[in-house]
């Protein structure tokens, strides 16, 4: 089964379909009317077939069994390597094929351009090298797609970034040691028309999938998880991409679900379950004094269960730039630390900040239909810049009650922001 891609089975299947209906009419005429019937038949049976064979033809399989692979806790990188040498440059359509096995892989770098539309169909797991002395050219990546377009990855398998081990040596779980990058899990940078679906991405090492410097992106029906403690490991997260749609994912990390950073346009995220993590933010934007723009960005439809933030929107101090045209619809939260939360003085470093003029802007931000309990008493939180204030903040159909606390209400807090509300919303901002 594992031997066949998905679209050599579609097409053997449409085979069989087609000669079983033929085959109902294959009964022996008597009249010659009938015989030229079944001559006419049988010649558009044959056409059929040709075409097909023709059809299965055209698309390369390529398993990276047939390069070495083993699948057996030996490394089997050069084999990974070797086989997407030969999907990649197939002038005809091709699928690199992950059989059922699991595949011990230290950081591969899959370069484009290639020739032909490509899919890589994963169907067992592929496994991290634990060893970071494997790490010492690429400290920041493990599997690495660069320069690709036209790409579907896929087939319901698992990706694992075995992060154990960087999880015990980050200075946020040591203090003692010095703060230094892990590896991404999963990167694709300067990729255009991708598609990825249907996988698991567990336990990275640092962040699970990133997108980077990528266009026209859809990502659907992945898993993605690791555990809470474990330190800055975002789910999905996209930085200086546009057009990226994400779709009916299930995210539980020890950092944001979804993480939205500067040059980010026209994002999409739809059905997401959320927990636990860090919330979707959109942010940090600004650190050292950096220029940072993200717009257009919609969130409908979200499940947020017992993160530590709900929506998120956190810039630095002497940042510049601008967050605008961000929507925020028909969300639903339970027991969620800081539900809704615009932050312009975040400094997520040891020593305090210090404080500046300066700030990245934030405008045009809609929440609609945001419903559910709040595990602190602050429910909403905008602290704005003073020289910058928070503008075009709308609340709409809001309604966010204390966890567990039956007398009491949530409370709003509200600095330098522009606000209006519409339709019932609570708690208010005073």
């Amino acid at each position: 089964m594992y031997a066949m891609a998905p679209q050599r089975y579609i097409f053997a299947c449409l085979l069989v379909i087609f000669l079983s209906f033929l085959s109902c009419y294959s009964t022996s005429p008597e009249d010659p009317a009938q015989n030229h019937h079944l001559q006419a038949s049988a010649s558009s049976e044959a056409y059929f077939q040709n075409k097909i064979r023709r059809l299965l033809a055209s698309v390369k399989t390529v398993s990276v069994d047939d390069f070495g692979a083993k699948g057996d806790g030996s490394d089997d990188t050069q084999a990974f390597k070797n086989a997407w040498q030969a999907a990649c440059s197939s002038s005809a359509a091709a699928t690199l094929l992950v059989p059922k096995k699991k595949y011990l892989v230290k950081p591969i770098r899959f370069a484009g351009p290639c020739k032909a539309v490509l899919t890589v169909q994963i169907y067992g797991t592929i496994e991290a090298s634990a060893n970071r002395a494997d790490y010492k050219e690429d400290g920041t990546h493990w599997l690495l797609f660069d320069s690709v377009q036209n790409l579907q990855v896929q087939g319901g398998g698992t990706i694992d970034g075995n992060g154990n081990t960087w999880w015990e040596n980050s200075c946020k779980i040591n203090k003692a040691l010095p703060c230094k990058d892990a590896p991404t899990a999963l990167t694709f940078y300067n990729c255009k028309n991708i598609i990825v679906k249907n996988l698991k991405i567990q336990q990275a090492q640092q962040i699970h999938l990133s997108f980077e410097k990528s266009t026209n992106v859809q990502a659907s029906s992945l898993t993605v998880t690791s555990p809470q403690t474990s330190p800055n490991t975002d789910g999905i997260h996209i930085t200086d991409t546009q057009n990226i749609q994400i779709s009916s994912c299930v995210i539980g990390t020890g950092d944001d679900c979804i993480s939205i950073v500067s040059g980010s346009q026209k994002v999409k995220a739809t059905d997401i379950t959320c927990g636990p993590g860090h919330g979707i933010s959109i942010g940090s934007l600004g650190s050292g004094n950096s220029k940072a723009f993200v717009s257009d960005v919609l969130v409908n439809g979200a499940k947020l269960y017992g993160t530590q933030n709900g929506l998120r929107i956190k810039t630095w101090q002497g940042g510049s730039g601008s967050v605008s045209n961000i929507k925020f619809l028909n969300v639903r939260m339970n027991n969620v630390d800081n539900p809704i939360i615009i932050d312009q003085s975040y400094c997520d470093q040891d020593k305090p900040c210090k404080g500046q003029g300066s700030a990245v802007q934030v405008k045009d931000v809609l929440y609609q239909n945001i419903q559910g309990t709040s595990a602190s008493e602050v429910a909403i939180s905008f602290s704005c810049s003073k020289d910058f204030p928070c503008e075009g903040i709308v609340l709409q159909s809001v309604n966010i009650k204390r966890e567990g606390v039956a007398a009491a209400a949530a409370k709003a807090s509200c600095t330098n922001v522009k606000l209006s509300e519409t339709g019932a919303v609570a708690p208010h901002c005073p």
